[in-house]
């Protein structure tokens, strides 16, 4: 993965990592990520589960084409040469 793939796929990580561990913080404390930003009926808030839920569709989407496992003939590491030129 090279470029601007590399960097939306990291970008669509962290927003699904930071979704998850919402979802854990809330079931086990009932206290969710949002309420910092004033809770689920802010813009904030919205914005930010928007981009997770955008983030899941992508990398939905597109996980097939980048996971090493699901694809283990495909081993970009090899078509880049050495330290990954």
């Amino acid at each position: 993965m090279m470029g601007k793939h590399r960097g939306l796929h990291m970008l669509t990580f962290t927003l699904l990592a930071i979704g998850g561990l919402n979802w854990g913080l809330w079931a086990v404390t009932g206290w969710e990520i949002g309420q910092i930003f004033g809770g689920m009926d802010e813009t904030i808030s919205r914005v930010i589960y928007i981009l997770v839920g955008l983030s899941a569709i992508y990398e939905i989407v597109m996980h097939p084409k980048h996971c090493r496992m699901c694809n283990p003939g495909d081993d970009n590491t090899m078509r880049q040469g050495p330290a990954g030129m």
